[in-house]
């Protein structure tokens, strides 16, 4: 399935968006990191880098918070609730940042588990060109983690993402360069990293069950190329925001959906209240495609 917006940008590959599966299939989406022996599925298997006594109540429609904190524990669930609403009507997020793999292969990540109600799914997300900390993609990752999933949100930059200051006071030659840098074998190489480290935990758990996969621009093509190549064998369904540099040879079977005149990243960045709008249009079908495709038609 694939998620595109038309605006002002829209013949520049930065300034589109898509949602993509594989269609069942469809070829076609610092603090010092600590390491934790995870059994990510156990209750509270996993400590909080640090909580709070306070905890937030969002829910399905709630577009933007703070993420200030990536430790703290929030209160989330599927119905609107209010501040006062007692704990156990409501879905617990925890949060915890860790090392996958071994060695010079070791990438950091944010690991985002649903605490109650987990449906026993792993999500890989991959970032756009800001990286794994940016509030607005780890906000995002706690969203779908809110729905009873646990996400894994990967460094797919080895610690050196594009920055916001030098999108906006640095020349374009300067982007071309970095983004050269980001070697696609590399890249790739810590994707599989990352999905084979949710594959052995959900094995350990005794759960075998496909992935799903989320991407945003640079992260929504890697969305595409990934499933592309790994036909069904540890992901079965993705969804790609915005993909960029997507190899459209093996991108021809996706579905698309386009959201008129809205810009590059509304889906996770939505800069106007029309934006937020569509936001959580496109939020709410990737989240029914996801509950389809991976949890219902499993039970």
């Amino acid at each position: 399935m694939g998620l595109y917006s038309t605006g002002s940008g829209a013949g520049n590959p930065l300034s589109s968006a898509s949602m993509s599966t594989t269609p069942r299939h469809l070829l076609l989406r610092k603090p010092t990191p600590r390491h934790h022996q995870l059994g990510f599925l156990s209750t509270f298997a996993f400590p909080l880098l640090h909580t709070s006594s306070g905890s937030r109540a969002c829910n399905s429609s709630c577009q933007r918070s703070s993420t200030e904190n990536i430790g703290r524990k929030i209160t989330c669930s599927l119905l609107k609730v209010e501040d006062d609403v007692n704990d156990e009507s409501c879905e617990l997020v925890s949060g915890v940042e860790l090392s996958v793999g071994e060695g010079a292969d070791s990438i950091n990540a944010h690991l985002f588990k649903a605490v109650k109600n987990n449906n026993g799914t792993g999500i890989l997300l991959l970032s756009d060109i800001f990286g794994f900390e940016d509030p607005s993609t780890r906000e995002f990752a706690y969203r779908v983690a809110c729905n009873g999933y646990n996400v894994l949100l990967p460094d797919l930059f080895r610690g050196d993402p594009w920055t916001k200051d030098r999108l906006e006071d640095r020349p374009k030659n300067l982007f071309d360069k970095w983004i050269s840098e980001q070697e696609p074998q590399r890249v790739a190489k810590d994707i599989a990293t990352s999905a084979k480290w949710m594959v052995d935990e959900f094995l350990a758990a005794g759960i075998s069950k496909k992935l799903g996969l989320i991407g945003f621009c640079f992260g929504g093509g890697r969305v595409i190329e990934v499933l592309a190549k790994d036909q069904g064998a540890y992901f079965g369904i993705g969804v790609s925001f915005y993909g960029t540099r997507i190899d459209t040879s093996v991108a021809s079977k996706l579905r698309v959906v386009v959201f008129k005149g809205r810009g590059h990243g509304f889906a996770h960045r939505p800069q106007s209240f029309e934006e937020d709008e569509d936001a959580e249009q496109a939020f709410m079908m990737m989240r029914n495609w996801l509950n389809d495709g991976l949890v219902a038609n499993t039970c």
